[in-house]
């Protein structure tokens, strides 16, 4: 499944086994990131069932790309599992080894929100995060469901 238009990017999943691979593709680094969590969340609920009624705020460092995306994607599963929250809209910014970011959601619903899997953490499982031939990045890893 992919959604998303051109300009913010868009995501997707891919078969890991009994687990699920997130991908977020976009035109800058920062724009994977935020597309790679639209797909962690999509795997969840459809991405339409989940209202941007509160914001979180999310810092993370790195030595690396690749565990900046864990780190980033681990950070909203955590926020997930404490505040019993989905989340539907992100917002990232990078800076070196740092990224400042914001998810935007509201408190799991299960009735509307039928929760089809509980992500656990993301892996290094397939982990990469690249710019392709074309210019856009790509961000992904398998996360354990």
């Amino acid at each position: 499944m992919t959604t998303g238009s051109p300009a913010a990017g868009e995501w997707s999943h891919f078969r890991h086994g009994a687990d699920v691979g997130v991908r977020g593709k976009g035109p800058t680094k920062a724009a994977a990131f935020e597309q790679a969590a639209r797909a962690l969340f999509a795997a969840v609920t459809p991405l339409d069932r989940i209202a941007p009624r509160a914001v979180v705020e999310i810092a993370c460092e790195a030595p690396n790309d690749g565990l900046l995306l864990v780190d980033w994607l681990n950070a909203l599963i955590y926020r997930m599992a404490v505040d019993r929250m989905l989340f539907s809209r992100f917002e990232v910014a990078l800076g070196g080894a740092r990224l400042s970011g914001r998810a935007w959601g509201e408190p799991v619903d299960p009735a509307r929100h039928e929760p089809a899997v509980e992500p656990k953490g993301a892996t290094y499982t397939a982990l990469s995060v690249r710019r392709e031939a074309g210019g856009d990045w790509v961000a992904e890893c398998v996360v354990d469901v």
